[in-house]
């Protein structure tokens, strides 16, 4: 959990706590605060960003980070007295014609409704942010950001984009980078699968948090030796490894962008720090990652398929 609660500072409409010279803001300030750090404009065209559910003018005093705006999260959000949710993943990100609470997204609203909780979100332009969910993700590896995998043109300081290209402090071979990565990123069934000799060297690394098989063009120009990512599926990973001794770490989804929640909770910490706002941020550590367990294969010789 992060909070801060300052006795300085002043918002436009926030409202002073009874006995207390900290600021209580309206939701209106707090969205111009997120969308200054994830401006809605930057998102892709097919995606969903900004504010799902909300009173502009109702107070915030608490936030809560997460991945994904399932009903565990919601749950939680109410259990914990929060009063805006901000989520990585869209709730609706193709349309729909209800929000009737027999539906598992209509529940969701109704209970956030019911609950006087907006809901808030930021994907796509998070992942292109600087800093963003990638430099998140290296973050937590320890992995020292060089630029963007796929810079955004429209940056003309070439900080923004897709993926991060980054370089180890000392070389690791695959094997330990993988361990690192399995120890580092919060734990998954899935844990982390490797593509590539287990004992070659690695010194540089391009990270690109959640799906990112669809960037291996980008990551084979860059000339790394690994690319650690998530959802790579079996022809675009099988042809990724056939052009090149580029080697593969794939980690579950969620994992990957979860230490995003981590950095846009401090940054918002740091706003509310600054502006004097009475305001408690949390990041929820529950894993909703779909996956809930595992059984390793017990062949250990890959030469051959079983009879």
């Amino acid at each position: 959990m992060i909070s801060h609660i300052r006795e300085s500072g002043a918002g436009s409409g926030a409202q002073r706590c009874p006995g207390s010279l900290a600021l209580v803001p309206r939701l209106s300030e707090v969205i111009a605060a997120l969308e200054n750090l994830w401006p809605a404009e930057r998102a892709e065209s097919w995606d969903a960003v900004g504010t799902v559910v909300g009173d502009p003018d109702q107070g915030v005093s608490r936030v809560l980070f997460a991945v994904d705006p399932v009903q565990e999260i919601v749950d939680e959000a109410v259990k914990l007295g929060a009063d805006l949710l901000v989520t990585h993943h869209p709730l609706y990100l193709r349309g729909t014609t209800t929000v009737a609470a027999s539906t598992f997204k209509g529940r969701v609203v109704h209970t956030l409704i019911k609950n006087d909780i907006a809901l808030h979100v930021a994907h796509t332009n998070a992942d292109t942010a600087d800093p963003g969910v990638s430099d998140a993700l290296a973050g937590a590896l320890d992995l020292r950001v060089v630029r963007p995998l796929v810079p955004d043109p429209t940056d003309p300081e070439g900080r923004r984009g897709l993926g991060r290209i980054c370089e180890l402090d000392h070389p690791l071979t695959l094997r330990e980078l993988a361990a690192r990565a399995a120890e580092r990123l919060p734990a998954t069934a899935q844990g982390i699968r490797v593509a590539g000799d287990p004992e070659a060297t690695v010194r540089t690394v391009a990270v690109s948090g959640g799906s990112g098989d669809s960037l291996f063009d980008d990551v084979r120009a860059a000339g790394v030796d690994a690319f650690l990512t998530a959802d790579l599926r079996h022809h675009p990973a099988s042809e990724a490894v056939a052009h090149s001794p580029l080697a593969l770490l794939d980690a579950a989804h969620w994992a990957t962008e979860w230490p995003w929640c981590e950095l846009a909770a401090a940054q918002l910490d740091e706003i509310s720090d600054r502006n004097g706002w009475d305001l408690r941020v949390h990041v929820s550590k529950t894993v909703t990652d779909p996956w809930t367990a595992h059984a390793a294969s017990a062949l250990t010789d890959t030469s051959g398929a079983p009879n």
